[in-house]
């Protein structure tokens, strides 16, 4: 992932940034301490919460919404983009705040932004007590209790081999119907832009069968879509050496769509050059897989594609896309876009602007360059374009995106499409959403069902965000 700003259409859920992590059921009777979580970034950090408030719960903590009741404070920090740093920083200054009135309170920070601003975070600003990487979730028992002497605690070793498959994630603020399952943990493509590769390492992937046990068991819970998750998913490779055996992301998909037909499949987030034939063929064969790819390409120039290491030309990108239509025809398709990246032109933005004509997204997270310390660019490149460009770049992306998406809502329109229920429409309690098979929003009257019900619904208007229906009862799901 890029390591930018962003405009009002963004790849974090900006609803979300900043969440207090609960629970769905809390006990705090159970816990004589407790834990609060904020977290910041892409879905990878709000899976990873849940793994490290499984440890604390088996630990004796027990999660609070509110912060004033916490003996833990957490932040789970993203280094992708400026701003996240900035926000991190002024909550930071104010939970130690908190100390004057808790003396025992306990602030640390957690994630990708721990080992670049360690230093800065414990003795420069003395921020925090305990710093911890997205590797090192298992040792917080033990740095909880180095912290407790009044020690500084710090581990932000990164791991070839953890993957926390062991570990059954506490659901928090889950709407018990959606649920993300990490996969795999880490990256291999060094992106110029991006600095995953040095806050999370390299990739590894997590044991197969230990991601269709955790699938299963949220399908007995009552989760009825399940997303993989990945920094780059579709690179996934397990290999059982006692057993022999291989396993491939569309292989693991399969197993996981074999669970039940009425498990959905999602997966995030694809780099082009894994998405391979088998992939597709996979997703086109199971009704249950998602017909929806998001696949970033950052520039539709292939000289800026170069320096971005990107490993693929504009013509090589055009001609996936046009692969991924002949085999899954209905696919829904989203894209990362970046402007003003170092020695842009014009001429390169404009070819940007062509290649989302061409693909016409239904969806699209844009962004303007914001160099980050430690990436590939900041040492080989100058951050040579003005900001007053690159925003006015970004602004004609966003304004040609806009008209697309209006129009490919209005595709919809008269259409009749299967949706899963999330829960109630946060416009009115008279209206239930979800999402249909290409991740479009879909709100239509609540009527007698509830939420993970699939109901089918024909779309009768739209907004270039939303989809409005009625539910129709005289079709088979």
């Amino acid at each position: 992932m890029a390591s930018l700003l962003n405009t009002d259409t963004k790849i974090h859920d900006e609803n979300r940034q900043g969440e207090a992590f609960a629970p769905l059921a809390i006990t705090p009777a159970l816990f004589k301490k407790h834990f609060y979580i904020e977290s910041y970034g892409c879905a990878m950090n709000f899976a990873d919460s849940e793994v490290v408030a499984s440890i604390l719960q088996e630990n004796g903590f027990g999660a609070t919404k509110n912060v004033e009741e916490a003996d833990l404070i957490f932040i789970n920090t993203c280094s992708i983009r400026e701003k996240a740093e900035q926000t991190v920083r002024k909550r930071l200054t104010e939970f130690r705040k908190f100390k004057k009135t808790n003396p025992g309170l306990m602030v640390g920070v957690l994630g990708c932004m721990a080992e670049r601003l360690k230093s800065k975070f414990i003795e420069e600003e003395k921020l925090v007590d305990m710093v911890v990487g997205p590797d090192a979730y298992r040792t917080l028992p033990g740095l909880i209790e180095e912290a407790e002497t009044g020690q500084k605690a710090i581990n932000v070793l990164l791991s070839r081999d953890e993957t926390y498959a062991d570990i059954a994630p506490v659901r928090l603020n889950s709407n018990g119907v959606t649920a993300f399952v990490s996969i795999m943990r880490g990256c291999n493509n060094m992106c110029a832009f991006c600095v995953v590769p040095f806050t999370r390492g390299r990739e590894r992937s997590r044991d197969a069968y230990s991601i269709v046990k955790e699938c299963e068991e949220l399908f007995n819970d009552g989760y009825r879509e399940v997303t993989l998750l990945g920094q780059n998913v579709d690179s996934y490779y397990w290999i059982d050496e006692q057993k022999e055996e291989t396993v491939s992301f569309a292989m693991l998909m399969e197993k996981v769509a074999l669970i039940s037909s009425q498990l959905r499949v999602r997966f995030s987030t694809s780099h082009p050059k894994d998405i391979t034939d088998d992939v597709l063929f996979t997703i086109a064969k199971y009704d249950n897989i998602c017909n929806y790819i998001h696949l970033p390409v950052q520039s539709g120039s292939s000289r800026v594609l170069q320096l971005m290491n990107r490993t693929y030309s504009r013509e090589w990108y055009i001609a996936k896309v046009n692969r991924i239509r002949e085999i899954i025809p209905n696919c829904g398709l989203s894209t990362d876009m970046i402007t003003g990246f170092c020695t842009e032109t014009e001429e390169d933005h404009q070819q940007s602007l062509s290649l989302m004509e061409y693909c016409h997204y239904d969806l699209a997270y844009m962004y303007f360059y914001s160099e980050r310390p430690g990436t590939l660019a900041a040492r080989r490149y100058e951050d040579d374009i003005p900001e007053e460009i690159k925003k006015r770049r970004l602004k004609e992306m966003v304004d040609l995106h806009r008209i697309q998406t209006l129009q490919s809502m209005q595709k919809d329109l008269g259409k009749i499409c299967k949706v899963l229920i999330e829960g109630t429409s946060k416009r009115t309690e008279d209206d239930l959403f979800g999402r249909n098979d290409q991740n479009k929003v879909v709100v239509f009257a609540k009527g007698d069902h509830k939420k993970g019900d699939y109901v089918m619904v024909k779309i009768e208007s739209c907004t270039s965000g939303t989809l409005l229906g009625k539910v129709v009862t005289d079709m088979p799901l």
